[in-house]
């Protein structure tokens, strides 16, 4: 492993995909034990994306966690899909962490509602209400956080979540995850926590594997810290630690 800070944020690169998924799953899971020593209830957003499912998997094999004193929330969802559509974020958590285990919320933003903006008043009552500790995410290949795209992601924006519509290199993306079939499926607008909202969190985690994310990481730690690559403003958080490994390391 390799290790290096840029600007605040500390780069743990590691051998390989699995071997950062085992690293960040542990770092974590000390961080969760740690915080339920100190408060009663600690509230942890998760993304939903591939590039989580090794720390998903690790996770989930740690022991010694109080689930029951963590409340869990998502960071985006789209809008549009039909109720347990296996391509909702909802559902891609539910199958690969929270069916699994016994948290003592699990908060899921409704994409399928009649009313995004109702929804997003919902959803940031609670948010307000359970302010995040710890934010466990990936990086897009735009380099949005969540789904804020660079054309919607704002350093300052007032909303806790807003709606927002996806560009096409996000749409792409989810194309190729192997998430839909063709760009066309691929929703256009969805229901996104803002920025502040991800980096309020006392400690952020980013886990981001593969060669089709290289450049956006080389983007967010190299290149000026901007919204034009929203991730680079990770770099300005005073607990946060992205997890690369070699292919989406670019030396």
């Amino acid at each position: 492993m390799m290790e290096f800070d840029q600007d605040r944020l500390i780069v743990k690169v590691l051998a390989s995909r699995l071997e950062l998924g085992r690293a960040a799953a542990e770092i974590i899971a000390d961080k969760i034990r740690k915080l339920t020593i100190e408060k009663a209830f600690v509230n942890i957003i998760f993304a939903a994306a591939p590039s989580q499912d090794e720390f998903f998997a690790f996770l989930l094999e740690q022991q010694d966690i109080d689930w029951s004193r963590v409340n869990a929330f998502h960071m985006d969802e789209y809008i549009g899909l039909p109720k347990n559509a296996p391509q909702l974020f909802s559902s891609f958590l539910k199958v690969r962490l929270f069916d699994h285990l016994k948290f003592r919320t699990v908060n899921y933003i409704e994409g399928n509602t009649v009313d995004p903006e109702d929804e997003c008043k919902r959803y940031s009552k609670i948010l307000a209400e359970n302010p995040p500790d710890i934010v466990c995410m990936g990086i897009g290949e735009n380099a949005h956080i969540a789904f804020n795209d660079p054309h919607v992601a704002e350093f300052n924006d007032q909303k806790r979540i807003k709606v927002v519509d996806l560009d096409l290199a996000c749409r792409q993306q989810q194309v190729n995850d192997d998430c839909f079939s063709s760009i066309s499926d691929v929703p256009i607008r969805a229901i996104s926590l803002t920025i502040p909202t991800l980096m309020s969190a006392r400690s952020i985690y980013c886990m981001v594997p593969g060669k089709r994310k290289a450049n956006a990481v080389a983007a967010m730690l190299n290149g000026e810290i901007n919204e034009l690559c929203p991730a680079s403003v990770l770099r300005t958080h005073p607990d946060a630690i992205l997890f690369l490994d070699r292919d989406s390391f670019l030396h």
